[in-house]
């Protein structure tokens, strides 16, 4: 709602142009009728987005691409991947012995993306839910013996997928377990899972304030992505391409 009032401050003070830097986008994950009566809820934020007087809009890592179709102004989707790729280089010595794993089929896209472009191989585990943020059983299907697993995912909540997908890497024979997310939501039990749970490091960037829920987790990491934002930022002022921002982090 400030969001939305503060576009239409600016839109009735006569700016030119409004552009809505949103890294996170709320409602993401309802970008479709997943059953009968359920409402898509990304959409009517698109809308109210628009109706306010937003001209262009800047975020990250979209839940899912398509949410880009639902606007009728430009959406600039920026990626974490190239930064999260140099955090995978500084920051694990052995990672030329990885093996990129997606906790979800739906992230199969982004993960093998991640895998071609550090040369290694890549897992996926097929979940099954029985309701909304409780995940039932799970399959991995690939090979991580002997092996660094790191976990890519583009959004944690509860974090009970990436817990349970951690403690099934583990029992399959992986050396170690990372989490790389980028939104780390962790509402409800999701610190005290983390604690709990054999991971190495869990790696979140900050489109979302991870201050405080680092004094309470040591385990948690935080890549910074607002040199990614601001260069975006810098470029579509300037009417310059932002294409350059979705393979390379900006000096």
């Amino acid at each position: 709602m400030e969001l939305l009032i503060m576009i239409n401050a600016c839109k009735i003070a006569s700016s030119s142009r409004v552009t809505a830097v949103i890294p996170c986008f709320p409602y993401a994950r309802q970008d479709k009728k997943d059953k009968s009566r359920a409402p898509i809820s990304a959409k009517l934020v698109a809308n109210m987005l628009s109706v306010a007087g937003a001209d262009h809009i800047i975020t990250m890592d979209l839940h899912a691409s398509q949410i880009q179709g639902f606007f009728d102004i430009p959406v600039d989707n920026l990626y974490a991947e190239p930064a999260v790729l140099q955090w995978i280089r500084e920051n694990i010595a052995e990672w030329r012995n990885c093996i990129i794993v997606s906790p979800d089929a739906g992230g199969a896209k982004r993960v093998t993306s991640i895998a071609d472009r550090l040369n290694v191989e890549f897992a996926l585990i097929h979940k099954e839910r029985k309701k909304a943020n409780e995940v039932d059983r799970m399959v991995l299907v690939g090979d991580v013996k002997d092996r660094v697993a790191i976990l890519v995912d583009d959004m944690a909540d509860t974090c009970g997928t990436i817990c349970h997908a951690a403690d099934k890497l583990l029992s399959a024979g992986a050396t170690k377990v990372y989490a790389i997310l980028t939104h780390g939501i962790f509402s409800g039990p999701a610190i005290s899972r983390i604690n709990n749970a054999a991971f190495e490091a869990v790696v979140v960037t900050n489109t979302i304030p991870q201050e405080d829920k680092m004094r309470h987790c040591p385990k948690i990491q935080v890549i910074d992505i607002s040199m990614i934002l601001a260069e975006a930022i810098r470029r579509t002022h300037n009417g310059e391409s932002v294409s350059y921002l979705f393979s390379h982090v900006p000096l």
